[in-house]
């Protein structure tokens, strides 16, 4: 069987790996100000870990891989501590006045969503140029 659309599976994969990093970004934003959660304590920032494509492909076959695109490997918590911000008359205020803020930077979430954005966007691109392609390659024979 003959491909027609060359590279559109390594184009969908990091589609659905960008997807995931802006929804993970948009969480981090939406919970920039969560004190407590279920847990009792301050959101943790979430941060999307891709799979390196090598390794993927020599763990499973040891040999060189094909390139089949970008994969989640898994969505994990920034180590990074809580803010400690100064607000007596905040709930969740200790006795000195201290609260347990989240450790999201709506400035670092901001660059994060702009890169992830842009990558996804061009790889948009690319799936609408194959497709473009494909069907004029299909319209050869019919003039």
């Amino acid at each position: 069987m003959i491909n027609l659309l060359p590279g559109v599976q390594s184009t969908t994969a990091a589609l659905t790996a960008e997807r995931t990093r802006l929804d993970t970004i948009a969480q981090n934003i939406a919970n920039v100000n969560t004190t407590r959660g279920l847990d009792g304590k301050p959101y943790q920032r979430q941060q999307v870990v891709f799979e390196s494509v090598m390794d993927r492909a020599r763990m499973s076959t040891g040999v060189e891989p094909q390139m089949s695109g970008p994969k989640v490997s898994k969505i994990e918590k920034d180590p990074r501590p809580p803010q400690s911000v100064y607000q007596p008359g905040h709930p969740d205020a200790n006795r000195a006045g201290m609260v347990q803020m989240p450790n999201v930077n709506v400035h670092e979430e901001m660059a994060d969503l702009i890169a992830a954005s842009r990558t996804f966007d061009a790889n948009l691109a690319v799936l609408k140029t194959a497709k473009q392609m494909t069907m004029q390659a299909l319209s050869i024979g019919k003039r």
